[in-house]
């Protein structure tokens, strides 16, 4: 029997559907990667440094959820199917930083952000407004995304405890698989963003990251 041809509506529909009942999906026979805490032993943290790394890694969580957003969106939008594949690649690699983020927080006793699902809605209408511009201004948007993860995840990587190494093994490995990202990107021929829209994107961070290390 020939294999069902999906419109863009019906696709449209399925990616709201997995938004809707929390299913984020992922390329089928998707290899997980080893847990980078794995090589590290727990170590004891006082209550102030574990409160301050447990909302690190809730943000980092809540960055990832958006990530799913911001890839599901352009590669449901991007015109060339080489660059989708290569979004797909990409997405499968932000959904390992997702679980191991979230394997962290359980480790930690804590929850993620409650406020995931306003994470996820509004990177992917972000990423259907940048894929509307174009696979080149698609490109764009995610090199800069990715640029100011990189960062964001330096700064939380000198804000951990010196004995943390749990935590900053997980940090170190997604900072370079984010520029990674950005760079593959460039690479396959993104335009750069007004700095008008790089400042805008900036503030938009900030606000998900003051949000997501309290809720």
């Amino acid at each position: 029997m020939k294999p069902r041809e999906y419109s863009a509506l019906d696709r449209g529909i399925m990616v709201l559907d997995s938004v809707l009942s929390g299913i984020i999906k992922v390329s089928p026979g998707r290899e997980k990667r080893l847990y980078p805490g794995a090589s590290h032993s727990e170590t004891n943290l006082d209550a102030n440094e574990k409160r301050h790394v447990s909302g690190l890694m809730r943000v980092n969580h809540a960055g990832e959820i958006a990530a799913q957003g911001l890839y599901k969106a352009q590669s449901f939008i991007v015109k060339d199917e080489k660059l989708k594949k290569a979004m797909q690649q990409s997405a499968d690699e932000e959904m390992d930083h997702l679980e191991w983020c979230e394997l962290r927080l359980n480790e930690l006793g804590e929850h993620p952000s409650y406020l995931g699902p306003i994470w996820y809605l509004g990177s992917f209408g972000m990423g259907v407004v940048a894929g509307c511009f174009g696979d080149k201004w698609n490109l764009g948007f995610l090199a800069e995304t990715e640029y100011q993860v990189v960062t964001h995840l330096d700064e939380h990587i000198k804000q951990l405890p010196m004995n943390d190494n749990r935590s900053r093994s997980i940090l170190e490995k997604m900072r370079e698989d984010e520029l990674h990202h950005a760079t593959a990107a460039e690479i396959a021929g993104a335009n750069v963003l007004p700095k008008a829209v790089k400042v805008l994107m900036t503030l938009t961070s900030k606000i998900m990251t003051k949000t997501a290390y309290r809720f």
